[in-house]
């Protein structure tokens, strides 16, 4: 298994060490956490962020609410249930959320007494593993689907950050390198919060891999006069049609890959599929500051007063989409019936 230098989440003892994202490239700095209402925080301002590593963190939340109850009782489930609540508020749009609260309150409902809290930290720790075991089948998986010395381009970031550890498109990208099958990366910048700038590059030079920023409105560009073999991106949600939800920026990535007759991939647990959500459109986009827009660390870019707009995510429709890597199995054709099939697979 690759092994990632800098670990986004850590448990120590009956607390969490969370990667502090925000500081990232310039510094690197853990941050202790061992409530709900500080995870919870820690996921609005984006400390922590991509969709299975909110999942998990979610899940060590939901777990400190019931810290040193030793059995099930109406007042330790009452202030569960207010952590998941307080939780899912947090950010809307990536599934993996609701579906790390929603395996929590399976285990809290079938915890056998002796030592409540423990059995949910232990059950917390076991989403975290799968999900690290499973971006590693998932790396194996997207890598074979490229040639041998590949250049490809990503969007946001979809790492070992984003994760548990090793990442989703990201791991394809480490994975194809080791095997050959990746010779360079163009990593778009991810306007408004940088994600590709200050955290897939910088995990994608940690390992080595020989890479070049481009800034967002450079894709065409770079599409049309350089050889580019595939685009590999993340997902947040993918809903029951295989429409997928990524970061603003990459449903006119998944656009502009069809034109010039790109190969265009989503690498993304079976946890991010949605089923109950049966199309793109009715995903919910979160929007956020428009002070994200406006400012650039701490520095205004704009004219005092001037007005944006901040949708967080974009939905890419799945016609564009080429193939869906998930831990189970790659998706292709992309429809719902092929997306159920593979994803219903134990």
């Amino acid at each position: 298994m690759m092994k990632d230098k800098v670990p986004p989440l850590l448990r120590r003892g009956q607390d969490i060490l969370v990667l502090d994202q925000l500081l990232l490239p310039n510094r690197i700095l853990y941050r202790r956490y061992r409530t709900p209402a500080e995870v919870a925080g820690a996921i609005r301002r984006m400390i922590l962020r991509g969709a299975p590593l909110i999942g998990c963190a979610a899940a060590y939340g939901y777990a400190f609410a019931a810290r040193g109850a030793r059995q099930r009782t109406p007042a330790i489930l009452a202030r569960l249930d207010k952590a998941a609540t307080l939780l899912l508020e947090s950010r809307p749009t990536a599934v993996n959320l609701a579906h790390g609260i929603q395996r929590m309150r399976r285990k809290a409902a079938a915890a056998p007494a002796g030592d409540f809290f423990r059995a949910l930290l232990a059950e917390a720790d076991a989403l975290t593993r799968e999900d690290l075991e499973g971006n590693m089948r998932m790396a194996r998986f997207g890598a074979r689907l490229l040639r041998r010395g590949s250049t490809v381009m990503t969007h946001c970031n979809a790492g070992a950050l984003a994760t548990a550890g090793v990442g989703t498109a990201v791991g394809v990208l480490r994975w194809g390198f080791r095997t050959g099958r990746v010779r360079h990366v163009y990593s778009c910048e991810t306007r408004p919060y940088l994600q590709g700038s200050r955290l897939t590059l910088w995990e994608l030079m940690q390992d080595h891999i020989p890479c070049t920023l481009i800034t967002d409105n450079m894709a065409a560009h770079i599409m049309k006069t350089e050889r580019v073999d595939a685009v590999v991106v993340g997902a947040d949600r993918i809903a029951a049609n295989a429409d997928a939800a990524n970061k603003i920026g990459t449903y006119g990535l998944a656009v502009l890959a069809k034109h010039h007759k790109i190969p265009f991939y989503i690498a993304a647990p079976s946890t991010t599929v949605d089923f109950s959500t049966p199309r793109g459109e009715r995903i919910p986009i979160e929007e956020r500051s428009t002070e994200e827009v406006v400012r650039i660390a701490g520095k205004s870019i704009a004219p005092v007063g001037a007005k944006a707009r901040h949708p967080a995510f974009d939905v890419t429709p799945h016609e564009l989409i080429t193939a869906i890597i998930t831990e189970k199995g790659v998706v292709t054709p992309v429809d719902g019936r092929t997306l159920r099939k593979i994803v219903s697979c134990k």
